[in-house]
């Protein structure tokens, strides 16, 4: 098959033939029809996953597909079908899976980082059986890959971690896949967004998407925030993953508000304003994706026009574009997401 391998971490990734995957035992092999270039996968290239990513490697994590190989173990797959999967993939049997927490799993392996990913013809799924996600035969296969990692954390991160209510003000902090998505589904929850956001593309998007009030990011956001929303956020997120924005989000908050870390965060120390944390009553929290077998509601939201996923979807390119796409992605400006058709 062909697919994007890069060397070295950093190293220039390329377009070639690579040995087919085989399914194993638990697991199945899906033929991708689309799959998102996600800024995860940049940090990955970077080699900021290096402790579970092994060289060389092929990048990806959002997708969808049809089913081309099954393992012998397998009992609610067949050849044919067409399904998604979340980036992480469960064991389904630790502790947190059998809680029905799969998004923690112990034992979870992730499609593009623990093994060869989706930025190619054919990628290999573990424990298909835990982790697949039937697609109703109206959706397409780019609305289905911009669920897998982008529209499923921020889905989970506003409406289960974050517990939006209607009439709520909601601030979200970058207006990437990530952050666009969370404006689209508070919105969509009769919540007030506040959009924020150093691209005036992105925040353009924001309003279309339903954002009340899209602030550019500079040193006073955190005021204008809190002006716009009449005292503070009752619940801010974190979508771009970065030390500022971090602290901003909860400073961004009205007292008992709630802050949910979505953006991955460079290594290291990162300063929380935590005396306000104590003072306020705040509450501090991540989230991690969204297990397989949560998906019903949001596929339902979907389905129903309710959810648009398919307006963040800015771009369509082949995979001979997506090596040199991946490695832009630091200096890119572009709004929305791109979507891989191999």
């Amino acid at each position: 098959m062909r697919a994007v391998v890069y060397e070295s971490f950093g190293g220039r990734p390329q377009v070639r033939p690579v040995p087919d995957p085989l399914p194993k035992r638990e697991g199945v092999v899906i033929e991708v029809r689309a799959t998102g270039l996600c800024r995860s996968d940049w940090h990955g290239w970077q080699g900021h996953d290096s402790d579970i990513t092994e060289l060389p490697h092929v990048p990806g994590h959002e997708l969808a597909g049809e089913v081309r190989a099954v393992g012998g173990d397998v009992t609610r797959w067949r050849v044919g079908d067409r399904v998604t999967v979340p980036f992480i993939c469960a064991c389904g049997r630790c502790p947190s899976c059998a809680a029905g927490d799969q998004q923690v799993c112990s034992q979870q392996t992730q499609p593009g980082f623990t093994h060869w990913g989706s930025f190619a013809e054919y990628v290999a799924i573990d424990h298909a059986d835990v982790n697949l996600v039937a697609l109703p035969e109206e959706m397409t296969y780019e609305t289905a890959a911009a669920l897998g990692c982008r529209f499923a954390t921020a889905f989970r991160s506003v409406v289960s971690q974050g517990r939006v209510r209607p009439g709520e003000w909601v601030a979200v902090h970058g207006c990437g896949g990530v952050g666009l998505s969370a404006v689209m589904i508070a919105a969509a929850s009769g919540a007030q967004v506040v959009a924020v956001d150093v691209n005036p593309a992105a925040l353009d998007l924001a309003k279309q998407f339903g954002a009340a009030v899209c602030l550019e990011a500079c040193p006073e956001v955190v005021s204008g925030v809190v002006e716009a929303t009449g005292g503070g956020a009752h619940l801010s997120l974190d979508a771009l993953g970065h030390p500022v924005t971090a602290a901003n989000s909860v400073l961004s908050l009205r007292r008992r508000g709630r802050h949910v870390q979505v953006g991955l965060l460079p290594s290291g120390p990162t300063p929380l304003p935590m005396d306000r944390v104590i003072g306020w009553e705040l509450e501090i929290l991540g989230s991690h994706g969204m297990p397989a077998h949560a998906y019903g509601t949001m596929m339902d939201l979907v389905a129903s026009g309710a959810l648009r996923p398919d307006r963040l979807v800015a771009r369509t390119i082949g995979l001979a574009e997506a090596a040199d796409a991946l490695a832009e992605m630091d200096r890119s400006t572009a709004a929305g997401m791109t979507m891989i058709k191999p």
